[in-house]
């Protein structure tokens, strides 16, 4: 039987050193990000980014103040900025600064404050966030249970956090069409776009590494948000978990 290091995807870096690899991978991958997202998913991410805003309940506290965690190029801050009645603020917080400023072009006048922050040591007061999103960041974290609790302790009582995360489809035949694209081709159109040998299929094996939605739901409890729910999006490919902060 092989070791647990044996049995590791070689793109996967060791949880010790998976934070300051992922910042040198999205700062390589930054100035084509948004185009590969696009293309890679047929522009049906700006659809779930969407739905991740119309699940954060923002319209309780329109003038707050809101987080969009691992905001990358902010296109999830932006999307909510630009809701009708929407007149609070949102900061987008990444650590990786290449990420910010390829989406700092996005904000015109906009209500969004970029901020280079890491995720799991937040340089924001407790109970200061009226809500928060993530999109597609917290498969990266070096530490999940600790970001989660990061999260929960920044945002108020009442608030609401919205996780917009990659998934597998569990229903055949779409599971093995999929997989077919995501473990394949995805990994081959990555590579060639963002000249980037290992991003692209770092991304499908930390997804298959990423717990599903049940035990993402799990661990939401734990760190401190009730009304835990979750939904599947595109038959499987992403799904939305959301809950309020105790």
């Amino acid at each position: 039987m092989p070791t647990p290091s044996a049995a590791r995807p070689a793109v996967l870096p060791a949880r010790e050193e998976k934070a300051a690899a992922v910042r040198r991978m999205f700062s390589s991958i930054a100035p084509r990000y948004d185009l590969l997202n696009h293309l890679l998913s047929a522009n049906v991410d700006r659809v779930w980014r969407r739905r991740a805003v119309d699940r954060l309940g923002w319209e309780r506290a329109p003038a707050g103040l809101y987080l969009d965690n691992c905001a990358g190029t902010l296109d999830l801050a932006v999307e909510l900025a630009r809701r009708g009645g929407f007149r609070g603020r949102v900061v987008g917080s990444d650590f990786t600064y290449a990420m910010l400023e390829r989406g700092t072009g996005k904000l015109a006048a906009l209500p969004v404050e970029p901020a280079c922050a890491d995720a799991l040591l937040l340089p924001f007061p407790s109970a200061s966030f009226d809500g928060a999103t993530v999109g597609f960041g917290v498969r990266n974290l070096a530490d999940l249970d600790a970001g989660l609790a990061e999260m929960a302790r920044v945002l108020k009582s009442g608030a609401r956090l919205v996780i917009l995360e990659f998934t597998t489809p569990q229903w055949q035949p779409f599971r093995a069409l999929y997989l077919g694209y995501f473990l394949r081709i995805l990994p081959l159109v990555g590579r060639v776009v963002s000249k980037h040998n290992t991003a692209y299929t770092y991304l499908p094996e930390s997804v298959r590494e990423f717990p599903e939605p049940p035990e993402l739901k799990a661990k939401m409890e734990r760190a401190g948000f009730d009304g835990v729910e979750w939904k599947t999006l595109s038959g499987g490919i992403a799904a939305l978990h959301w809950g309020t902060r105790r």
